[in-house]
């Protein structure tokens, strides 16, 4: 595979430390080592997921996995959520600094309650937000970098419905902080728009999931190729816990339980995480709710990530120099 002859240096690459502003979202059972160095190894930011791991020690034992795969940054997402038996964050958040990471993507909750610790051994935090004012919030809170979730994205999208057109350029005008784009984006078009809409980078979940190096079922990865854009289901609406995920007939099933009054102890069998997994690990589509972006209507192969990096970061220098540049006329003001 050869290099690409371009670079697109932004706020990111230099913050980072990458040599393209491009990041691997933090995605439940798929950030694992092999993922997360193809990615770091190709010029972009890996990341391995703490969550997937079942313990602290095994986060450690993934991270030294990772390490072992690749010398260059990369990060660990901690996403915190609002459950009644909460998993040991804070031993999660001792693993990740032990193991000597540098960069951590929280997602979920505030990170308030985590940023003096991380701030405090030199992390680099970026946080993901789905709305402006969150945004301006975590800011408030000292994270070097927002990560704006759009509407478009897999996974939870928050509650405002905002695309990522209107939401990035939104944030952009009241940050100050450099911002990663996220949702939606899956080629090198959606990377240049990023950059004109004020964005430093972007970060690609779903487009990572069909890369030769993804740890799933290549039968999911088929299922991708194969979809388009309206093959997703928005389930937990009437809960105010939008979750954005594959259409199946697991998926319709619950948005059908719920948008009748249900309950989320009615559909909590459907949606049960272990389920989710069986998906990813066995390749059966319908064996539970799995989490896809609508750019899957825009993918159509499998790649290898340094492939696909390359792919992109060549293209997005086609874009602005050629198309972009055919398009911009002078005018000359005396006629």
């Amino acid at each position: 595979m050869s290099t690409p002859t371009h670079r697109l240096r932004t706020r990111i690459t230099d913050l980072l430390g990458i040599e393209h502003p491009i990041m691997q979202g933090g995605m439940q059972w798929v950030g694992r080592a092999e993922l997360a160095a193809a990615v770091s190894n190709a010029g972009g930011l890996g990341v391995v997921t703490a969550l997937t791991q079942p313990t602290p020690e095994a986060l450690a034992a993934e991270i030294a996995r990772t390490r072992g795969l690749t010398d260059r940054p990369f990060a660990v997402n901690l996403t915190i959520l609002p459950t009644i038996t909460p998993p040991p964050y804070e031993e999660y958040r001792e693993a990740i600094v032990s193991s000597g990471v540098r960069i951590v993507e929280t997602a979920g909750a505030n990170p308030r309650d985590h940023m003096p610790y991380f701030k405090s051994v030199g992390v680099t935090v970026i946080h993901k937000c789905t709305s402006v004012r969150h945004a301006i919030r975590a800011q408030a809170e000292g994270v070097d970098v927002v990560s704006i979730d759009g509407f478009e994205c897999a996974g939870h999208p928050g509650e405002d419905d905002i695309p990522g057109l209107v939401l990035l350029p939104a944030a952009a005008d009241v940050l100050d902080i450099p911002i990663l784009a996220s949702g939606g984006l899956a080629d090198a078009r959606g990377l240049v728009a990023a950059l004109a809409l004020g964005a430093d980078g972007i970060n690609m979940g779903t487009r990572f999931m069909c890369t030769q190096e993804a740890p799933i079922h290549d039968e999911i990865k088929k299922r991708i190729v194969a979809a388009t854009e309206r093959d997703t289901d928005l389930i937990f609406r009437p809960l105010r816990n939008t979750s954005r995920v594959a259409s199946n007939t697991v998926s319709r099933e619950v948005v059908e339980i719920l948008g009748r009054g249900g309950e989320f102890a009615d559909v909590r069998g459907l949606v049960a995480g272990a389920r989710g997994r069986r998906v990813f690990e066995e390749g059966d589509t319908e064996a539970g709710v799995w989490t896809v972006g609508m750019c899957q209507g825009l993918i159509d192969d499998i790649p290898t990530v340094a492939a696909l990096l390359e792919r992109m970061i060549e293209e997005a220098a086609d874009l602005i120099r050629a198309r972009l540049n055919q398009t911009l006329a002078v005018v000359d003001p005396e006629g």
